[in-house]
């Protein structure tokens, strides 16, 4: 027996199952990675101890924040990419999503290179002591640069998703352009019902008698 061909309607019933999964998996991974950049990059990075003159030794923190704010800054893009991907279309669309895209790999490739950067340490070793080539010893790194890094990389998964399904997704003004068409047209040139005040008013503020008969359209 011969397969039985896919009707127009099967396909594009098809398209639209596929388009909704792919909106939802990519507003998730969005939403959810732009959320983990924002927390992981709070939390402290990298630790130190930095010999200070009358004090001693004193145990130093660097958060994210202070190593690089590219990965937060990032998030913040990724978080306004991801509404303004619905709000474009076309080529429009396309761009906001590469943006979606470069701002999660751009928030991988800058938590995996803050991720031995002790720089923020021995500045605060610095300022402490008084001392500008003061540093700090005996550092210790925390897994919080590799959590921001898997954030960043489920916003990258979102605007590849973008990048592949996006002309598949519904635009902000997608029904109210539908419903705008002709029917609606029509509706506007039925004569308002006496019985109603308030469809009197609206004729009468689009210049139109309402007392009027309808004429035909020829």
């Amino acid at each position: 027996m011969s397969a039985v061909p896919p009707t127009p309607q099967t396909s594009s019933a098809a398209a639209r199952g596929g388009g909704r999964r792919s909106l939802a998996a990519a507003l998730l991974l969005g939403a959810l990675g732009s959320t983990v950049v924002l927390i992981a990059s709070g939390q402290t990075w990298r630790s130190g101890t930095a010999t200070v003159a009358g004090i001693g030794s004193k145990t130093l923190e660097a958060d994210g924040q202070a190593i690089t704010g590219v990965p937060a800054a990032l998030a913040i893009v990724a978080l306004a990419a991801l509404v303004a991907v619905f709000a474009v279309r076309r080529a429009g669309r396309v761009l906001v999503a590469a943006l979606l895209a470069l701002s999660g790999a751009g928030a991988v490739a800058a938590s995996l290179m803050g991720a031995g950067d002790h720089t923020a340490l021995d500045e605060q070793a610095a300022k402490l002591s008084g001392d500008a080539a003061a540093t700090v010893s005996g550092l210790t790194q925390t897994g919080w640069p590799y959590v921001t890094a898997f954030g960043g990389l489920l916003i990258l998964v979102a605007g590849l998703l973008a990048l592949r399904f996006g002309g598949t997704w519904p635009g902000m003004g997608g029904r109210y352009e539908r419903e705008g068409g002709p029917r609606t047209r029509a509706a506007a040139r039925r004569p308002a019902d006496p019985e109603r005040p308030e469809e009197l008013w609206k004729a009468l503020d689009r210049g139109e008698d309402p007392t009027a008969a309808p004429t035909r359209e020829g």
